[in-house]
């Protein structure tokens, strides 16, 4: 569906109240949706769309997925979160998973970032030389 400039500036500008002190407040969200959906402006399905997608955006740009082939102990997942941290500011959402294909390493997914220092992904570059 294509959006409208004027609903993807509606959108962006309505995210932007959303924001304190730099992060998504939920009740900020909330309110704002119910305000637009009451009001029923001109065109506000496409605004909530472009909405929508921008606050999928942000949620996926401060959750944190790290994937090992075997589970981590209490301090080194103490230590990656500190690293994220540190990478990617306060508030980010970490969660930690086991994936045996992985063989070994880790697989660190932060929004559309993606460090693979797995042993599948060498073996898979590996092949692709040859």
């Amino acid at each position: 569906m294509k959006i409208p400039k004027q609903a993807r500036r509606e959108a962006k500008r309505l995210f932007r109240s959303c924001l304190a002190q730099g992060a998504l407040d939920e009740n900020r969200v909330r309110q704002a949706l119910q305000q637009v959906i009451a009001q029923k402006p001109r065109g506000y399905v496409p605004i909530l769309s472009h909405f929508q997608r921008l606050v999928k955006l942000e949620v996926a740009r401060r959750t944190a997925r790290v994937e090992t082939a075997v589970p981590l102990s209490p301090a080194l997942q103490a230590d990656v979160a500190a690293n994220l941290a540190r990478a990617y500011g306060t508030g980010l959402s970490i969660s930690f998973a086991e994936n045996r294909s992985l063989i070994g390493g880790l697989r660190i997914r932060v929004g559309s970032d993606v460090y693979d220092g797995s042993v599948q992904a060498r073996l898979a570059a590996l092949k692709e030389s040859f």
